[in-house]
This record gives C-alpha cells, structure tokens and sequence, in this order.
C-alpha cells in the first residue's frame, strides 16, 4: 500500500505554490499599472507555468509515487531542475514578488538586504556560468550516490531538502541562459550551446549507469508494491531512459534557439558593426555599457 501520509495533496507544498502565486500576480498587477509594458503578460504565464510545474512535482498525487516507482522521481527531477526553473527565471520573479509582499516593512527590510554589499557579492559569485554548471552537477550526481538517495527516500525532510536542491540549482543552471533583464553578459552569447552540451554529460553518464546496471543500485524500490507489472530493474533502467532523452531534447530545443540567433544576419551585421566603429580617445573613458 501507499505510504499514508503521501496519499494525499502536500500541504506545505500547496500552500506556498499559492502563496507564491498570489504574491506574483499582486506584484505584477502593480507594476503593470505603474509601467504598462516593463512585464509583458507571457512572463506572468511564464511564471504561473512554473510554479504549476513545481506543485506537480513536490505537492500533486504524482508525489506519493516517489517512494514506489524511481521512474517518478526521476519526472520530478525533470519536472525541477528542467522545466519549472526555466519558465520561472522566464517570469522575472524578483520585482513581482517584492512588489507583491502586502507588508511594507517585510518589503523594505527584504529591498534592503538584496541591495546591501554582501547578497550582491554572493549573486557575483553564484551568477557565474562556471558555479552555474556546476552546482546542478554536484547535486544531481550527489543525491544519486546510494547512501544519499536511500536518506531521502525514508527521511520527509531529507525528501524535501533533495526537491530544494533540485529547484534551486535548477534556478542556478539556467541564469546564464536566460536573461530576464538586460545585462553584461558573463560569458559570450555563442558559448551558451557549448554550455548546454556540458550540462548533458554527467546526466549522460548517470542515465547510462541506470540502463545498463544489471542490478538495482537502490535496495528501497526492491521491497514495494509494483505498478503495471514493472519489475525493479525494468523501473530504474525506464527511470534511466527517461532522463536520457528528456534532458537531451529540453538542453537541445535553447541551444539550437541560441544557436539560431547567432547566425540570424541581424546579429552578424550588428557584430560586424561592433568591430568596425573607432575606440573612444585615451584621455576619454570609454561609456559603460548596460
């Protein structure tokens, strides 16, 4: 039988996927009204899709599978790290939801601290395209290590922690990818393609590891009930399969959009342009960009 307290909606998770919600949409209206066309209503439907996906993953039915079928869990780690994050830095959440906190000294208080030396030191750091890769690598491959993965499959905070991670490296590894607002970028627009292709080595290998094990690397799946007549090693190599090709397409479809970009004679012409207009005089600074 299922684990009891799986079998119904997660409350926490459905709570702050509507209260993330409501604050969202509340900020949003407010800056719309202000300035009709800072956020466009695609970054609000960007946004709401996200976090629709993040309830799937962490707060729907599906979650009560993770604990008897690895091929869920392996949809909510696509679900996270592959989905949701990109739609999410898609709706630009950061004004919204400032904007959208109905207390004003929450507000003022939390507009100071991201404004202090400190967050935007740590934001540096964690913004760059090097500690963006990395990050979701670390943890996927981290919470993939048996010991690691058995502690959250028995434990519900060590289950919530992993779901965490998953989210928020997610967030990590699309930032360079995604801009949300103009800015100087860290890395070259062309070495985006190079960027996603790395991305899909480790879960390559992971994916690898799954299919073609002739043993089940988790010993937790051997002991529950099964669905559709899948035996555990056909689960894991189908969990397996799954990540294969679903974060192969996902890092595929940015890459070639990215790629697409690039070789459009608008761009080329505007690079061309770059090269050729004269450098600023010495004695003069040089204009900053952005």
């Amino acid at each position: 039988m299922l684990h009891h307290v799986h079998t119904t909606l997660e409350v926490p998770a459905t709570l702050a996927a509507a209260l993330t919600a409501f604050a969202y949409a509340r900020g949003w209206l407010q800056i719309r009204r202000r300035f009709p066309r800072a956020l466009p209503a695609r970054r609000l439907a960007a946004f709401m899709m996200g976090l629709l996906t993040v309830w799937i993953a962490a707060g729907s039915p599906l979650a009560a599978l993770h604990h008897e079928l690895l091929t869920v869990h392996m949809v909510q780690h696509i679900l996270l790290m592959s989905v949701a994050s990109p739609l999410m830095l898609i709706g630009a959440p950061a004004l919204p939801l400032l904007y959208g906190i109905p207390w004003h000294t929450v507000r003022g208080g939390w507009g100071r601290l991201l404004r202090s030396r400190l967050v935007k030191t740590v934001r540096r750091l964690l913004g760059h395209p090097a500690i963006c890769w990395l990050a979701p690598t670390v943890v996927l491959i981290g919470w993939h290590v048996p010991a690691a993965f058995e502690l959250a499959v028995r434990s519900r905070w060590w289950h919530d922690i992993q779901a965490a991670s998953f989210l928020a490296s997610g967030i990590l590894f699309w930032g360079p990818v995604i801009h949300s607002r103009p800015r100087r970028p860290t890395w070259p627009r062309w070495s985006i393609p190079l960027y996603l292709f790395a991305a899909t080595l480790p879960c390559d290998a992971l994916s690898a590891f799954l299919v073609f094990c002739d043993r089940v690397v988790y010993p937790s799946y051997l002991s529950t009930p099964r669905f559709f007549n899948i035996s555990p090693l056909g689960d894991q190599e189908c969990a397996g399969a799954l990540m294969w090709v679903a974060v192969t397409l996902i890092y595929l479809v940015p890459a070639v959009a990215v790629t697409l970009q690039l070789l459009s004679p608008a761009q080329m012409r505007a690079r061309v342009l770059m090269h050729e207009l004269p450098s600023p005089p010495r004695d003069q600074p040089e204009a900053e960009v952005g």
